[in-house]
Formats: structure tokens, C-alpha cells, sequence
């Protein structure tokens, strides 16, 4: 049941237009210079539709429905494949294009080349239960060329546990044919192939890598060696969902190159000396530790003095310091150093040889290890699946739930195996672990199954791509620790004829019902929250009669959610997230009882979030993307003493933590420091990397087209409350404000495109000619500071003047950006001559372009800890009088009406050239002073401040969360039950731990901790509250509410308020506003003992009624 503001409906199918009769538009890439108007969509059929595209294999497909040999709908080559077809072209083999709207997060961690080999990529997913499908939704979103899913069983009510694409409608068809339709709507640039017959060897030659969920180890075996055989090796990966238990080996042949082991970009350090010495000893500038590592190979450029570092040959780091490291290099008979250098990590392709299946399994090697509490548990569960493999092999199906005599069956299948063992024999089998093991054999669980579908979807990433290191090979996990603590009645686990029978056959109906009657809250509903909805949908979680889901986002959906939030479609641009995820979530599951706000969750919306609505809830699970949202949510948890389910993404890596009330910190206990920010003079003066460059493109960009014309209709709008603000205030900034306001509308005001780029090409001329001679002016190449030292040492780059030259397409380019975009802010028609380079070469020619002659003592700040760039003048006052004497004479020249439009900085629109402006002013910069430029790609990153994300990592996230869930709703858990989790599937590397507690305050007998909640009733007097508190060996010297003081010790007249109700000083001194449905409030009280020492107290909640 879903209780939105929008209809059902606009979750459903809908085809999307192709141009006549079924021939796809496809939009067409031109090579003219300049392009001004904005590309067409691209739209195609969701569903079967008609596109020219290739197959992954070398038959011809025929685009006509039919049924084949076996009975099966297919559309294609008669082999057992059906194909739903998306809408590019690459099956013609020419490099497809990439969408850097869609794809700018993915393209955040992958890069331009990598997504190049993804969309190249043809994968085959085998088995399409619930770890199939998440699979192929990530590889889909990633955006790879075409899926296969294979499948010859049919759907059962069983499958509704853990796989999204199906309903109770989809049951008695085939698995792989009923997928079909709701995978294609992911991304219909990727075509969906479907296989229902059984695999034969010689159909895996059609794939880059081929993945099997649900595969006996005989035929895993014998699919494997012929990928290893085949030329070039497929990638092989087997991956297994078991309950509580799940496995992934990895063979990508017996050799396998790793392009980028990390993604992550190479260190670099600014060279402060280098010694002449065998070996030699390198310093860098101790403004920030450097992050090389011993064996690290380095390369060294721009080094002056020591030239012949600067051959491009690797030099390998030993001895690596904080600031300083060794090189394997005699440097005795060099030339001696004198200044400057860079040296940059170079990184290396890695070769791995990988081992057959046939070999891993006797001769596994070093397990993937996740959670070091459990670290002799996978050479016990590389038996256990070998063992279960056994069993479904002699008895025709899986061991039952709650059966002990299949569960001893299983218990002696693996001592046999062990006894069997030359090498590695298990001193002991933890009999109950492969209890449970049996027990859930059969069931795929959702949690499980999105956990691995990212770990699994990111190991076939690496195998089309060479990105990132590959799992080496075996990896096991378990989360026993999420079943009930109280021992669960064998009958409690039988199926009951419903879409949760998996997931009560792990975890019986007891616990079922708990989920279904839970009352959660969401908050966010981007890529995690979408991944969220859809794992409480499935596991019945807010789908009971006393079960409530309310989800909240005040944000709307965007282009670029699309490539991981995967409950939105293209057609839902525009709408708000909350209301289409809450849509969707409600067809994944029809039961699931859910309200969509569109309010953001924080201290405005407290009348929509009230106490009652905190106290009503049994959990909360935060999808959210910044801090301060985390740690307003944290504070209500820990005040309402509610369970806080906290994770987050960045790139391939994620994070994991559980805030449970009395057991665990909360999430505001510990933060990460703030990151480093460059100096204002650095950026403005200084810059000496490409981030400074777009931190000041940026700036110069809100400045010019934003915060000026901003300030213009202020002004315009009401002229005499706006002097009379700026001649109150009196100050530099004010003197700013009227001097670019008056700039703005006389000497720099457009009336004509011309004026325009006019004013594009003289601010081309200010920024990079003429404040770079001014500065190399102000500052010679061979000025010192006052302690003799050179000026323009590490990391300052001496400056050089960029001259223009209309034969220089970025001179050109950048000429065209500010002047569209200037001219938007007068509201300017474009002219269509504009696309032209030669015309627009020649409007540039026209422009005068003064002389311009360095000015002696101008001022240039160069102190790290200044603030602000603004020259102070002696007189501001008199100054001020004299713009708004100028301002006032300037605006009775404007016609009636006259207002400007500021532009608000956008990223994800690539036709709006905020980002061609941006990108152009800090390469520009950087010609300046010598730093390597960026395309435009990269300078959006930089920024725009966007945050890498992709689909694998998040679903990942989700699924580990959802594990614990289970524990919160059982409620008995113990903190040692619970785990926090660190994760980076480019390495991979799994970081499992327990939770930390909560610090204990202790005072005299009493110990308390951020989770408790001091409680006053009978409506006290100050006095009283006092007294209570030196009952407790306290003496308070301040109480607040909210940010009033409304007594403090060192005042003598707030002792007068000593027999004053405590409500009515919060509300006279406080002006606080309570509620009819108030009780209480709450104060901040601080205290000390009797020896004066600081004593950090509960808050004190006062109960007035």
C-alpha cells in the first residue's frame, strides 16, 4: 500500500516512442568545432524492441518474436535465446559514446577507458534467483554491451524472497523470460538476451566472463576448463547464496593482467631537496605527508639543478618517511639540486596466474578473509559447500529446514571429506555452524544475495575491464550471528505457502511476523535508499497489517541518478524521489505499507517528525549523502533511544555501522577530520596543482554570473534600502559589493552579443596576461622573502602571461563559453553565427584590447592565514559615498524594469557550458603556471564536488545492513552479535569488526552514558533543579535551552530567577513555543564536582505537565 502523492502507475511499463516504423533515432556526434543547440534524446522501445544491434554471437538476430525448437519464447538465431534490445549502436562495432550525463559518478571511479571495455563486454548470468538477478541489475546499470540470462526452472512462490523483478503473476514461467522486462528498463542501452535451454561448452565462447549462481561442482568444473582453454580465457566466476552462507571463486585464466590494481590516482610530491648520495635521500615540502610506499617506482620532472632525474626513467622508493624517502639511484657525481621537482607514482600492470576449479578446490591457497573473529571458518566452508554439492547430488535436493537427520547427513558428508584431506585436515567440524548450514541450504535471502550481487557484479567489472585487482579466487562468508537467539522450533521453519517461505525457513515465522509489523523510517531515497526499499520490500519488512515504512527525500530526480538509483526511469526526471521510489518499492511487493514525504528530515520539520512519530518507530535506516543530515538524524535516535542502521559509499568502497541504544557509540561519537583546504591566497596567487585552479574557476564563475548579478537586482529592486544597508555597513565588503555592481552596470553592461565577447576577451586578457605580469611584477623571478629565502620556492610556480590566439581552439572555446553565458545574464539572443569558428574568430578580432602596464605598490596577500583578499582602505565610508554618487546617476540610464538573470552553477547539464567556462578559466590558470591541464570530465569531478558512485558498492552496503537488521528486530542481540563494516571491492579488501560502546562517564556510584536521559517531573523551580543536582554531588553553573542561557553562575541577576518555574523561563527568556501535546522539555546542564572538576551530564529532560 503505498500512501504518496503520485499514482501507481507511473512505476509501470511504458514504451517509449521510436521514430515510424519501429526505426530507432539515434542521436549523431558531429565534428563541427562548436555546438550550440542540445542534443536530442535518444528514446527506444522498453520492452522487445526494434534497434540494429548485434548479438553476442555470430549468427544474425532476427528482430521477429517466434517460439523455438523447445517451445520457449525467444526472438533470435533458433539457439534458446530471446533478446530485449536497447538503443546504441555498438554492434557495429565503432567505439560507443558515452553518456556523461548518465554516467558521470560511474565515470568518477571507472574512468573514460575503462567504461570504453565495459560497453564492449558481453556476460552470461546463470541462474536467475535472487543473487542472479542482482547481478545482471548491477552489470546492466554499469552499462555493459549485452546480459545473457540462463535459466531452464520456473519461478516459484519461493523466488519472491529475494528477487525483485518477480510477482506472483511470474510464477509457473520460465526465470530467465520473466526477468526480462524489468531488467531491460534499467538501461535500455544494453541488450538482454535470454537462453532457457541447458548450457552447452561451445555457447561460453560468445562471452567475455561468464558467471553461474547455481551450478553443481561437476559441471563448474567442466565449464571451467574449457574457459581456460579457450583462447583468449573467459573469465569464469561461480558465486553461491546459502542462507546465511555464500562463496565466490574467481578463475580469470592462467594469465590475467590487472591494469589499475586500486583506481586510485597516483601519488605525486612537491621536491624540497635531494641529496648527492648513494643512495639518495628526497625531501619534499612538509606542508602534507606524502603517500608513497616502500617499492613504489617514482618518476621525476621539473626538477632544476639535478637534471639528470628528469630522464622518464622509474626509480624504485625504499625507506619511505613521512616527508622524505630513498631512491635506489647513486646520485654522488650528480649535478647538485637547486630547486623544484615533482615526483609522481608510476603504476604498473599487475600479471596474476590463476588456478583452475578442478586445482582451487584441493589446493584452495590463502582465503579472502572478511571477519578476523572468524578466521578459521573458511577452510570448514570450502568443505561444507563441497559437501553440499554431495548431498544434492546423492539425494535429488537440498537438505530440509529443520531436519536434523539431513543436517547430520550434511555434518557427516563434511568429516568424510576432512578425513579425506592430505593436507589442511580441520582439527575440529563445528557441528552446529554446518547445523545451520543445512538448515538454510535451499534459501536465497535477499540481504545475502544483494550483498554478493555486488561483490560478484564488481568481479565481472574487473574481468571485462582489467580494473582493479580480482578476488584471488575463494572468498566465504557467513552472518550466523543474524539468526534469533532463542533456539527456533523445527516447525516454526516450515514453509507456509508464502512469498517469505525462504526466508522463514532460516529464520522462522516468529521472526517474520516481527518484520512485518515494524514500524521504520527511511531517510533518503537516492541510490542506497533505493536499494533499501527494495531489500525491506522483499524481506517483508512494514508489509504486516501493523507495519509502517515512511520514507522521506526532498529531492527530485536527475539524469545522473539513473546509472544506480534503480527504481527511477527516465521518465521520471523531474519527479520527486521519495513518492517514484515508494511507487516502485509498492510492485515490488504489493503488501508493503509505505508513506513518501518530500520533507527534509531536520530542525524545520519538527512539527512533521514529532515526538509521537520518534517514539512510534522501531528503527531507523539512514540513505543519506552528507554529514550534517547523519548527525541531526544520530541526535534524534540517541534523544528517542531508537536504533540508528548507518552506511555510505565512495567509489568501490563502503562503510557500515550500527547504532544501537546502550550497546554501541553513536554515529557523532567519532568523525573523520575535515579535509584541507587550500589557503586563500594558494588559490587566488598561488596555485601549484589542478585543484586549485578549479577551486578558483569556480569561485570566479559564481562570482561573475551569480552572486554580481545577484547583488545588480538587489539593487535595482529596491535602491534606497540596498545604499542604505552598504553605508550602514561601512566595511571593504560592502565597498566590493558597490564597486562590481557599478562595474557591472556601466563599463561592463552588454546590450549587444558583440558586447559580450568584448567582455569575454578582456576578461581573458585580465586574468591570464595581465595579473600574471603584475604579479611577476610585484614579485620578480629572483625576489626573496625577509628571511633571505627565495619567493618563489616549492610549491610556488613562477607565473608566465598565456597570450591569446584565436588559432587556439580552447582560446576560442573559452571565448564562446563566457560570452553564451554572459549573455544569458542580460538576456541576450544567441546569434546562430555563433557556431562558426572562423565568425566568431572575426567578432574577437574586433575587440580593443588596451595595453596594460604593471602598476607599482599594488598589494598582493600572501599570508597562508588571511581570511579575505579585500584591500582595506583608509576612508571606506567616503569611498561608498562616492559609488552610490555614480551608482544613483548609472540607473537613471536604465531602461524600466531593467534586471539581470544570475545563473546558478549545474554540473550535470553538459549543454549549458557552466562546465566549458570552468573547465576553460582553470586550464588557462594552469597554462599560467605549469600545471598539466584537464578535460572537461575531470574538471567536472573536481568542481562540481561529485561524489564517485556506482551501483556494486551500494547494493553491497545494503545488503550487510540488512543483515543486521535482522538482529535489531529480534532485539535480543548482544553488542558482540553486532558488526561494523569497511569494504573496498577494487582491492577487495572486507574490514568486519564489532561495534564500539559507548563511553562510560562515571561520577561517585552513578555511570551513564550518551544513551541515558536524566528525568525531572513535578515541574521544578530552578532552585529545585539545583538542589536536585547537588543531591548528585553536582553544582550546576549553566543551564540552557536551545541556544538562551537561561541561568549562569557568574551573573548575580539570574539568581533572582531562583523560584521561577523552569517551564516559564524557557518560555519568557527563551521565547520557547510549546505544544498543547508538550510534557517536557529539554535542558543542557553543565556541571563540575567539588573539586571543580568538568562533569559532562545527560541532557535533563523537565516535565512540566
Amino acid at each position: 500500500m503505498v500512501n504518496s502523492n503520485s499514482s501507481m502507475h507511473s512505476m509501470l511499463p511504458v514504451k517509449r516512442a521510436t521514430d515510424g516504423g519501429g526505426q530507432l533515432v539515434v542521436s549523431e556526434n558531429s565534428d563541427v568545432s562548436f555546438t550550440i543547440q542540445k542534443k536530442p534524446k535518444t528514446t527506444t522501445d522498453c520492452f522487445f524492441s526494434a534497434a540494429t544491434a548485434a548479438a553476442p554471437s555470430s549468427n544474425e538476430v532476427n528482430m521477429t518474436g517466434g517460439a523455438n525448437a523447445n517451445g520457449s519464447s525467444s526472438i533470435g538465431n533458433g539457439n534458446g535465446k530471446a533478446s530485449t534490445v536497447g538503443g546504441d549502436e555498438r554492434g557495429k562495432g565503432n567505439s560507443p559514446d558515452i553518456d556523461e550525463d548518465l554516467h558521470s559518478r560511474q565515470l568518477a571511479v571507472y574512468g573514460r577507458e575503462t567504461m570504453r571495455r565495459l560497453f564492449a563486454s558481453n556476460v552470461l548470468i546463470s541462474g536467475m534467483q535472487g543473487l542472479g538477478v542482482e547481478i545482471a541489475k548491477n552489470l546492466i546499470l554499469a552499462g555493459v554491451k549485452s546480459v545473457t540470462l540462463q535459466d531452464v526452472g520456473d519461478v516459484e512462490l519461493w523466488d519472491l524472497s529475494s528477487n525483485f523483478v518477480f510477482s506472483e503473476d511470474d510464477v509457473g514461467k520460465n526465470r530467465a523470460l520473466a526477468s526480462v522486462q524489468k531488467l531491460q528498463e534499467l538501461n535500455n542501452s544494453v541488450m538482454i538476451y535470454t537462453l532457457t535451454s541447458q548450457l552447452t561448452k561451445a555457447q561460453l565462447s560468445d562471452f567475455q566472463a561468464v558467471v553461474f549462481t547455481d551450478l553443481s561442482l561437476e559441471k563448474a568444473i567442466e565449464f571451467n576448463d574449457y574457459c581456460r582453454k579457450h583462447q583468449p580465457p573467459i573469465p569464469f566466476i561461480k558465486g553461491e547464496v546459502r542462507g546465511l552462507f555464500g562463496s565466490v571463486f574467481c578463475d580469470f585464466g592462467p594469465e590475467f593482467t590487472v591494469l589499475d590494481i586500486d583506481g586510485e590516482d597516483p601519488h605525486t610530491g612537491i621536491i624540497a631537496s635531494i641529496s648527492n648520495d648513494n643512495p639518495a635521500l628526497v625531501t619534499c615540502i612538509d606542508d602534507e605527508r606524502h603517500e608513497f610506499q616502500d617499492g613504489d617506482l617514482v618518476l621525476f620532472s621539473e626538477v632544476e639543478g639535478m637534471i639528470e632525474l628528469n630522464d622518464g626513467k622509474p626509480r624504485k622508493i625504499r625507506n619511505a618517511r613521512a616527508y622524505s624517502f630513498m631512491i635506489e639511484e647513486d646520485t654522488t657525481n650528480y649535478s647538485g639540486y637547486i630547486k623544484g621537482g615533482i615526483v609522481t607514482q608510476v603504476k604498473e600492470p599487475k600479471a596474476l596466474n590463476f588456478k583452475s576449479l578442478r586445482e582451487a578446490l584441493k589446493d584452495p591457497g590463502d582465503f579472502l578473509l572478511s571477519d578476523f573473529s572468524k578466521f578459521d571458518r573458511p577452510p570448514l566452508l570450502h568443505l561444507a559447500f563441497q559437501a553440499l554439492d554431495k548431498f544434492i547430488f546423492e539425494f535429488r535436493r537440498f537438505p530440509l529446514a529443520g531436519s536434523e537427520g539431513d543436517a547430520q547427513k550434511l555434518i557427516s558428508i563434511v568429516a568424510e571429506m576432512n578425513d579425506g584431506l592430505v593436507d589442511g585436515t580441520l582439527q575440529e567440524i563445528d557441528q552446529k555452524l554446518i547445523r545451520n548450514f543445512a538448515f538454510g541450504a535451499r534459501a536465497v535471502l535477499n540481504p545475502m544475495a544483494a550483498m554478493f550481487g555486488g561483490v560478484i557484479g564488481q568481479e565481472v567489472i574487473k574481468a571485462c575491464t582489467g580494473k582493479f585487482h580480482p578476488l584471488f579466487q575463494f572468498f566465504y562468508f557467513d552472518s550466523v550471528e543474524s539468526l534469533p537467539t532463542e533456539s527456533i522450533d523445527p516447525d516454526d521453519l516450515k514453509p507456509i505457502n508464502s512469498r517469505y517461505d525462504a526466508q522463514i525457513s532460516v529464520f522462522g515465522s516468529k521472526l517474520q511476523k516481527k518484520l512485518e509489523d515494524t514500524k521504520a523510517f527511511v531517510v533518503g531515497s537516492g541510490a542506497l535508499g533505493c536499494e533499501f526499499l527494495k531489500n525491506l520490500a522483499l524481506m517483508g519488512v512494514c508489509c504486516g497489517d501493523g507495519g509502517k515504512l515512511t520514507i522521506t527525500d526532498d529531492d527530485v530526480i536527475e539524469k545522473s541518478n539513473l546509472s544506480r538509483q534503480f527504481l527511477f526511469r527516465d521518465w521520471n526526471i523531474g519527479q520527486a524521489k521519495s513518492t517514484i521510489a515508494a511507487s516502485a518499492a509498492a510492485l515490488i511487493n504489493p503488501r508493503l505499507q509505505i508513506e513518501a514525504l518530500q520533507n527534509r528530515a531536520s530542525l524545520d520539520t519538527e512539527n512533521v517528525f514529532d515526538d509521537t512519530f520518534w517514539e512510534g518507530l522501531n528503527v531507523v535506516i539512514n540513505a543519506l549523502d552528507n554529514v550534517n543530515a547523519r548527525l541531526y538524524i544520530d541526535q534524534r535516535c540517541v534523544y528517542f533511544q531508537k536504533p540508528l542502521l548507518e552506511s555510505g559509499t565512495l567509489g568501490t568502497k563502503c562503510n557500515t555501522q550500527m547504532v544501537i541504544p546502550h550497546l554501541s557509540e553513536n554515529y557523532g561519537a567519532s568523525q573523520d577530520p575535515p579535509e584541507k583546504q587550500a589557503p586563500m591566497c594558494t588559490v587566488h596567487s598561488f596555485p601549484h596543482n589542478i585543484d586549485h585552479c578549479l577551486t578558483w574557476a569556480r569561485s570566479e564563475f559564481e562570482g561573475l554570473l551569480e552572486k554580481t548579478p545577484a547583488e545588480v537586482n538587489m539593487y535595482l529592486c529596491s535602491p534606497s534600502e540596498y545604499i542604505s544597508g552598504k553605508k550602514n555597513a561601512g566595511d571593504a565588503q560592502a565597498r566590493d559589493n558597490l564597486e562590481r555592481v557599478l562595474e557591472c552596470l556601466d563599463k561592463e553592461r552588454c546590450d549587444a552579443f558583440q558586447d559580450c565577447i568584448s567582455w569575454a576577451r578582456l576578461k581573458f586578457e585580465d586574468y591570464f596576461v595581465n595579473r600574471v605580469k603584475q604579479l611577476t611584477f610585484t614579485f620578480p623571478k629572483d625576489a626573496i622573502t625577509s628571511s633571505g629565502a627565495p619567493f618563489w620556492s616549492a610549491p610556488k610556480r613562477f607565473p608566465l602571461p598565456v597570450q591569446f590566439a584565436v588559432d587556439d581552439p580552447s582560446h576560442l572555446h573559452f571565448i564562446m563559453a563566457a560570452s553564451i553565458l554572459r549573455a544569458e545574464t542580460f538576456g541576450i539572443p544567441i546569434p546562430d553565427w555563433l557556431i562558426s569558428p572562423k565568425k566568431l574568430a572575426d567578432a574577437v578580432d574586433k575587440v580593443n584590447v588596451p595595453n596594460f602596464q604593471p602598476k607599482k605598490d599594488v598589494k598582493i596577500v600572501t599570508d597562508e592565514k588571511a581570511t579575505s583578499l579585500s584591500n582595506v582602505s583608509i576612508d571606506d565610508a567616503a569611498v561608498i559615498s562616492e559609488l552610490v554618487m555614480k551608482l544613483e546617476i548609472c540607473r537613471e540610464k536604465l531602461p524600466s524594469g531593467y534586471k539581470m538573470n544570475p545563473i546558478q552553477f549545474e554540473k550535470d547539464d553538459d549543454t549549458n557550458y557552466h562546465m566549458d567556462l570552468i573547465a576553460g578559466l582553470a586550464n588557462m590558470r594552469a597554462r599560467n603556471y605549469g600545471i598539466p591541464e584537464v578535460d572537461k570530465l575531470k574538471a567536472k569531478f573536481i568542481a562540481g564536488r561529485i561524489i564517485p558512485a556506482i551501483a556494486t558498492s551500494t547494493a553491497m552496503a545494503t545488503g550487510l545492513v540488512c543483515l543486521e537488521l535482522y538482529k535489531v528486530l529480534d532485539g535480543c542481540h548482544r553488542m558482540e552479535d553486532y558488526r561494523n563494516t569497511f569494504a573496498n571491492l577494487a582491492l577487495p579488501l572486507f574490514t568486519i569488526a564489532e561495534m564500539i560502546p559507548p563511553k562510560v562517564i562515571k561520577h561517585q556510584h552513578m555511570s551513564w552514558t550518551v544513551w541515558d536521559r536524566w528525568t525531572v517531573r513535578n515541574n521544578p523551580t530552578l532552585r529545585e533543579l539545583l538542589q536536585w543536582l547537588k543531591n548528585k554531588g553536582l553544582n550546576a553553573y549553566s543551564i540552557s535551552y536551545g541556544r538562551c542561557l537561561l541561568y549562569n553562575s557568574m551573573f548575580p541577576r539570574h539568581n533572582e530567577r531562583m523560584d521561577r518555574k523552569m517551564v516559564d523561563l524557557a518560555k519568557e527568556v527563551a521565547k520557547a513555543e510549546l505544544p498543547p501535546n508538550r510534557c517536557h522539555l529539554d535542558v543542557v546542564v553543565a556541571c563540575e564536582d567539588d573539586e571543580e572538576n568538568d562533569i559532562d551530564i545527560p541532557q535533563i529532560s523537565i516535565y512540566f505537565r
